[in-house]
């Protein structure tokens, strides 16, 4: 098995491009994903909340994943279902043909707030992908809450599970890093939400992040990684620095909370000249013009605000 090192650096989770009836574009999603691993991320999610699993079929999901491998892209997958039985059949997939890893996401719709159903719905995704290194996926948005007891029921019978992605607030991270990933160097802290790497790396001593506008802008979302890792070791300067990227991508970043976060975001990818994030899988999904108009200026305010900061931060 791995040792879960994807999970120690930046890791932004895919889109999927499509074209006007809402028929996943693979290739384009390839060249994303390879983008990003020259841009200097560890890895891609795919199938996560940004790849909109719930709109694509088992089999859309699986080409998907595979196109990325075969392409020497390291890939954490999603395994997000409302079958357990499914959930467990894409954690197989993913390890039979090469994934880098999993994220767990939790039960949902039947018996999601039951803790013997997530207890048994966890553990058999865990135990369909042994090799696979794997972190639970806690969100509110899943309508259930993994704590410390259940982690580490499950932790003591699975190797494989080593880490958790928290996508709550500051609260939530807390929780994660005092009863959950403090004290334990096997254990790994992925910040999942764009509003909380500050947070989680130097306040929570988070291993990784997992980022939506990381997508549009990775230059600047790995300078901020990179700055919060300086500043949690102590770095005075890095930290003051930290806080202002983190302050100038506040706007940008706050669409990761919302629930129209993938269309924020490829709206801003399409604005930098990628025509193939133009549609959506849900063809009556998109912005309203006043989003659009606001997401634009927004992007030209941090573009110009970073073209400014940059040769001062390095001076």
């Amino acid at each position: 098995m791995s040792d879960g090192s994807v999970f120690r650096g930046c890791i932004p989770a895919l889109m999927t491009p499509c074209d006007e009836q809402g028929k996943p574009n693979f290739g384009a999603l390839v060249d994303h994903g390879k983008r990003m691993i020259d841009a200097g991320m560890s890895g891609v999610v795919y199938c996560g909340s940004m790849g909109e699993w719930p709109l694509l079929s088992d089999a859309q999901r699986q080409d998907g994943v595979k196109a990325l491998v075969d392409a020497g892209v390291p890939v954490v997958v999603g395994t997000g279902a409302i079958s357990p039985a499914v959930a467990a059949d894409h954690a197989r997939h993913a390890q039979r043909v090469g994934a880098a890893g999993l994220m767990v996401i939790p039960r949902v719709l039947s018996r999601g707030t039951s803790v013997a159903a997530q207890r048994n719905h966890f553990a058999a995704v865990l135990a369909a992908a042994p090799d696979l290194p794997s972190v639970i996926y806690n969100s509110p948005y899943y309508g259930y809450e993994t704590k410390a007891d259940l982690f580490f029921e499950l932790r003591d019978r699975f190797a494989n599970l080593v880490g958790f992605k928290e996508f709550g607030g500051a609260d939530s991270l807390s929780y994660a890093a005092e009863q959950i990933t403090s004290g334990d160097d096997g254990l790994l802290l992925m910040a999942g939400v764009d509003t909380q790497v500050f947070h989680g790396f130097v306040r929570c001593g988070a291993d990784g992040a997992i980022t939506g506008i990381g997508n549009c802008l990775p230059d600047a979302v790995l300078r901020l990684v990179d700055l919060c890792r300086k500043a949690a070791a102590g770095d005075v300067l890095a930290r003051r620095y930290a806080k202002e990227l983190d302050d100038a991508l506040a706007v940008l970043s706050r669409y990761d909370e919302g629930p129209d976060l993938v269309m924020y975001y490829k709206y801003l990818l399409y604005l930098q000249g990628f025509r193939e994030y133009r549609n959506h899988l849900e063809p009556t999904d998109g912005l309203s013009p006043r989003q659009a108009a606001f997401a634009e200026s927004q992007l030209q305010l941090f573009q110009a605000w970073w073209d400014q900061w940059v040769p001062q931060c390095e001076a």
